[in-house]
């Protein structure tokens, strides 16, 4: 299934996120052969739902290829925002909490300023729906 294909069938805020987590957890498992632009969308409608339980699926998602890992934006990790996403890391204290709060330790702190998950989320919105998916 393809970007276009997955977005018909589940839209952008699918009520049901298993089946995207899923997705997420099969694409990561393929690695160099995961469908980047798949993977996009998923980490996407995870971000615009902001659990904070997400945040690691979707780092190893962005981990799973060079492609993903160019595409999955590191806004995506912060879906809840960015202080409660790392309030939670820090709290998880694992050793891939600790690379997620190492790599969002040392973004742009203009990016940082500029960021807010409603704009976000708008910014995501427009986009794919602007996208020709029919």
């Amino acid at each position: 299934m393809d970007e276009d294909e997955w977005y018909r069938r589940h839209g952008l805020r699918p009520a049901d996120l298993e089946p995207v987590r899923a997705l997420l957890r099969e694409q990561t498992a393929l690695g160099v052969e995961n469908d980047s632009a798949l993977i996009h969308l998923g980490c996407v409608q995870l971000f615009l739902h902001g659990d904070l339980a997400d945040v690691l699926l979707i780092w190893r998602a962005k981990h799973s290829s060079f492609d993903a890992a160019c595409s999955v934006e590191w806004q995506l990790l912060c879906g809840a925002g960015r202080e409660r996403t790392l309030d939670h890391l820090r709290a998880l204290g694992t050793a891939e909490a600790g690379e997620v709060l190492a790599y969002l330790s040392i973004i742009d702190p203009a990016d940082v300023a500029a960021f807010s998950v409603e704009d976000q989320s708008r910014w995501y919105a427009e986009y794919y729906e602007s996208e020709e998916v029919s």
